[in-house]
């Protein structure tokens, strides 16, 4: 190779090349403490939630007048992957979902164009809707979660001191956001007898209008003197509910107390809003988000001490507990981490010393820091957080990073045998190897190309993995050609003998199963090929996944009751669960949300949207074995207690959130023959053993109470249906009509009757509704009474009403696993619907496809870059040919070990077996311009294969070898182990078809001792 040798610019530089190395140590130290800590890499949740409400309107009203025009509009969105909406009678949510393709950037510009659109068409929306409102803070995680319960302190006296928390909790450095959980607003309540106000002549709309006049804020003007400006302010202003009780009004000649005619009281939004529960006891929390690219270490210890001054400060009765605290995850993570790390350099030095001796284990002992130190400033400056995927990806990075290092300190302890000088010795390596290594780590980058650029939620989540690995093996070869070679000629002495030359032991084994395999080379390389076709006939029985759940302690309980079911039956249902949880021995605590999902706590949870009739329990198990006893125990005690309910209990996932496992989306545009359907495919999936808790996200209709005006009678009596709406929903539900304004806060004066006239059916039949006139007529007197059905709530994807079918797997089967025993009959049910209708998988098989495909759109890319590179450097075709030969046998030694280990083939296992593609054609890459140099002295084909690869044998088995067993301190991990059991596997395979395969191939293509490859480049020779 010609141009500059960066090793011999090193020796003649120390100096300066020290004192970069002394750099280089420092900032890595800084950099280190500086990187952000965090539990999972970010990325962006591309779905915003769009909401309108339509008060009075039913289901169907509410889906063709407002959730249609909304979705229609909203089709027109940039980079859209698919709409979801649900609507209920009166609201609209439409859930507007991004392609995995869409930046950071794009996401943003994005949810600007739908506020925009969607304001544009807010004129063509029913008059009476209120919005629609936009949240796309929808992926925001609340890290830390404390819970309030208090004992002899009103809710209103708790809220209190929260709020006052949460004001000082503000003022901590990197905290972003806090929300309030479970707080109930308080309402003031107006509550008056209809008939009473009949019997006194009383107008309830006079009465209204007269408590809305007072309570006003308007200016009375300013009076500008010569000196001094003067406001005018009018009293009458309400600051409490005794002033509302004593107002007084004038009534048929005389003045009223309106104490006198009507209950006024302060309470709490009735229904209630949704509920937050710790530990069995009713609490508010507060939900504390981190700033981007913070630190949760320094916000978490930050937290407590702040934590630590409120609570002495807090009166006795309001206890403070922790519910989720992510920086001791990320503690925890982060020691593991270390703990990997460590062991991982332990063992690789543990192979440098005894393979290569204590001066050359010293070499690769130092080369292993210096490169740590210059990846975390660049890490630093990238803005690549510590977190689950960067440290895997240093681990990964690190059993890879020794290999340049090992080259150049085998070759120059080869060079120092033959009798060279340390200087020559020291660079003879860059001469000789420098640049195939230079290839070799371009095309093992390049195999993680797939990863860094795959268009999905799944590739924006591992791409941390490609970036560290890419600075990491650059890193690695500049650290192996410009330091190594100056510690080399510091450290190291010639050997008394070259180890390839010592009698007996590994080398003579080696050559002589070379020498058999280069004779029988035909019979070699058909067995080989038997072996490759043989692991792709076994890939078919290697279980599939797309990612596994988390090794965190958490357990997720969904308790969903029949949709119409009111928030007090959820409380209800959660004082059941918390009396479960009491006293187990297995839980360390729980928080219970009621009425809506729990707040995101951990980036990659499913989080669902307000619900009355949902609750969801995040129960904290005492280590993992215990949180699999709960699970158990959990799932029988929902199925015993809530057999009319669809349950869950699972811990949290990771990768993107996915919801059930199993799930098939049924559409068309008729509601009940996709019922029809979905019963259908609930049958087939309930035939399978391994599905279980077969449910429907929407089925079953719910009650309601039609109430037909005989318009003709209504219009005699002077009545209207708007003015009997009015009437019913001020009765029953009842109706805001002025604020008190209390301190920070806003509290809505409600009218409504007395609970006996507004609870009850049968007190419906005798409402009296109020006359024009003055007199008053019961509400059956010109109406009729039927009960009817229609559904609570309709989900739509793309505008067609959608009904999923959706299950849980019982036991360690995987979803894929169902999904494939399950298609045949899915399909030739598909084969009878008409046209207009559809069965689509969903859940985690829907995901891992497409984020598989995502994978391999960008592997065209990734192969052009590996063969752009290795052609540069072979510029052989034939060469060229050989060293792809070798990169798929390592696929015999992946499926080997995943059925050994009994792992699954998931998403990082198959970036692991790409990324395992580069490492193998690195040594192909160095062993073929090993036998092109061996040949450049004059020898045969086959006797240059063999003097090659006994002379690289060394380096690519201790390659191997520390690659290997560097991956064993992240095997047992439930989200690496996968992907290190295929590389490890498929590595040591690989390297010995790359030692034994591909130099008989290369006699073969060549001959004995027959011709040379004309378009082989010229080799420098030793020496």
């Amino acid at each position: 190779m010609t141009g500059v040798n960066l090793s011999d610019w090193a020796l003649r530089h120390r100096s300066l090349v020290v004192y970069m190395m002394i750099v280089a140590v420092v900032a890595g130290v800084l950099s280190y403490f500086r990187l952000g800590r965090n539990e999972d890499p970010a990325f962006i949740i591309k779905t915003m939630v769009v909401q309108a409400a339509w008060p009075g309107a039913s289901v169907e009203e509410t889906m063709k007048q407002v959730t249609e025009r909304l979705e229609r509009q909203l089709q027109e969105t940039p980079h859209l992957d698919f709409l979801r909406s649900f609507t209920r009678a009166g609201v609209t949510t439409i859930f507007v979902n991004l392609k995995g393709s869409a930046s950071a950037k794009e996401v943003s510009d994005t949810w600007y164009e739908v506020r925009k659109s969607v304001g544009d068409m807010r004129h063509t929306l029913p008059a009476g809707v209120i919005g629609p409102g936009f949240n796309d803070d929808f992926g925001d995680t609340f890290g830390i979660i404390y819970g309030f319960t208090s004992d002899g302190f009103t809710q209103r006296e708790l809220r209190d001191h929260v709020e006052d928390i949460r004001s000082r909790l503000l003022l901590v450095p990197d905290v972003s956001k806090i929300e309030l959980l479970g707080e109930q607003d308080e309402v003031i309540f107006v509550e008056f007898s209809k008939k009473e106000l009949a019997t006194l002549g009383i107008d309830r709309s006079a009465l209204i209008a007269a408590l809305q006049a007072q309570n006003i804020v308007r200016p009375a003007g300013t009076i500008q003197t010569g000196s001094e400006s003067i406001s005018l302010r009018v009293s009458g202003g309400f600051s409490s509910e005794q002033d509302i009780a004593s107002i007084n009004f004038a009534a048929g000649g005389r003045m009223l107390r309106l104490s006198d005619i009507a209950r006024v009281r302060r309470g709490h939004a009735d229904p209630p809003q949704p509920m937050f529960r710790v530990n069995g006891q009713p609490a508010i929390g507060l939900a504390i988000a981190m700033r981007e690219g913070g630190d949760i270490l320094t916000l978490g210890q930050n937290i407590k001490k702040a934590m630590a001054q409120i609570t002495a400060d807090l009166p006795i009765g309001i206890e403070p507990s922790l519910v989720a605290d992510q920086s001791v995850v990320v503690h925890k993570a982060i020691g593991e981490f270390m703990t990997s790390l460590l062991q991982a350099i332990a063992i690789i030095l543990a192979v440098s010393f005894i393979s290569l001796g204590v001066r050359p284990g010293l070499i690769i002992a130092l080369a292993i820091p210096l490169t740590l130190a210059i990846v975390f400033p660049v890490m630093e400056i990238a803005r690549i957080d510590m977190q689950r995927i960067s440290l895997g990806a240093l681990i990964i990075a690190l059993a890879l990073l020794v290999d340049d290092a090992m080259t150049t300190t085998d070759a120059t302890l080869t060079r120092l045998a033959e009798g060279g000088s340390k200087v020559e010795a020291a660079t003879y390596a860059f001469r000789t190897h420098a640049f195939a290594m230079l290839a070799g780590t371009l095309v093992t980058i390049a195999g993680f190309i797939p990863v860094g650029f795959a268009a999905s939620s799944a590739g924006e989540y591992t791409f941390s993995l490609f970036a560290v690995v890419a600075i990491a093996l650059l890193v690695s070869w500049f650290v192996a050609v410009i330091f190594t070679p100056l510690l080399g000629a510091v450290i190291l002495a010639p050997p008394k003998q070259r180890n390839d030359d010592a009698p007996g032991g590994i080398y003579r084994m080696y050559r002589n199963v070379l020498t058999f395999a280069m004779r029988a080379k035909w019979l070699t390389i058909v067995v080989s090929l038997a072996l490759f076709i043989a692991s792709l006939l076994a890939l078919p029985f290697i279980p599939r996944q797309f990612f596994p759940s988390s090794d965190r302690p958490e357990l997720l309980v969904d308790l969903s009751l029949p949709q119409n079911s009111s928030i007090y039956a959820s409380e209800t249902a959660a004082k059941d669960l918390d009396a479960k949880l009491t006293g187990d021995p297995d839980v360390a605590h729980w928080s219970t949300y009621v009425g809506r999902g729990a707040i995101r706590f951990y980036l990659p949870l499913n989080v669902q949207l307000p619900n009355d009739f949902f609750t969801q329990a995040v129960v904290v198990a005492k280590d993992v074995a215990a949180r699999e006893r709960l699970h158990a125990k959990l799932d029988r005690f929902l199925a015993e207690e809530f057999p009319n309910a669809i349950s869950s209990v699972a811990p949290l996932e990771l990768g993107p959130p996915v919801g059930w496992p199993v799930q098939y989306r049924i559409s068309g545009p008729d509601v009940a023959r996709v019922r029809e359907i979905a019963l259908k495919v609930a049958q087939i999936v309930t035939g399978n053993p391994k599905a279980k808790q077969v449910n429907f996200d929407w089925m079953e209709p719910g009650r309601q109470v039609r109430i037909r005006v005989d318009q003709d009678e209504a219009r005699l009596l002077g009545l209207s249906s708007q003015a009997i709406a009015t009437v019913l929903n001020t009765v029953i539900s009842g109706t805001p009509v002025t604020q008190v304004r209390d301190d920070i806060y806003l509290v809505n004066v409600v009218a409504r009757a007395t609970d006996e006239q507004r609870v009850s059916l049968a007190t419906l039949r005798t409402l009296q509704v109020p006359l024009p006139g003055g007199q008053t007529v019961p509400l059956s007197q010109f109406a009729t009474f039927e009960y009817d059905q229609e559904f609570p709530l309709i989900w739509r994807r793309d505008r067609v009403p959608t009904l999923t079918v959706q299950a849980a797997i019982a036991g360690d089967t995987l979803p894929e696993t169902v999904v494939d025993s399950l298609s045949p009959a899915i399909e030739d049910l598909k084969k009878t619907l008409p046209a207009s209708y559809d069965v689509v998988v969903g859940g985690t098989v829907e995901e891992s496809q497409k984020s598989r495909a995502s994978v391999l759109a960008v592997v065209p890319l990734m192969l052009f870059v590996m063969f752009t590179v290795l052609m540069v450097q072979l510029q052989s075709f034939p060469r060229l040919f050989m060293v792809l030969s070798v990169a798929p046998l390592g696929l015999i030694g992946v499926i080997a070990a995943l059925m050994l280990s009994g792992r699954p083939l998931g998403f990082v296992a198959i970036l692991g077996v790409l990324a395992l593609l580069g490492m193998i054609s690195k040594n192909a890459v160095i062993l073929i311009g090993q036998i092109e140099a061996e040949r450049a002295q004059g020898k045969g084909p086959r006797e240059a294969a063999v003097d090659a690869s006994s002379s690289r044998f060394r380096p690519i088995m201790l390659t191997a070898v520390s690659t290997v067993l560097g991956m064993i301190p992240i095997a047992p991990t439930v989200f690496w182990g996968p992907m290190a059991f295929a590389i490890m596997g498929g590595l040591l395979v690989a390297t010995l078809l790359t030692l034994v395969f591909l130099p008989t191939l290369y006699v073969a293509w060549f001959g004995e001792s027959g011709r040379a490859d004309p378009s082989a480049p010229q080799v420098p020779q030793k020496g």
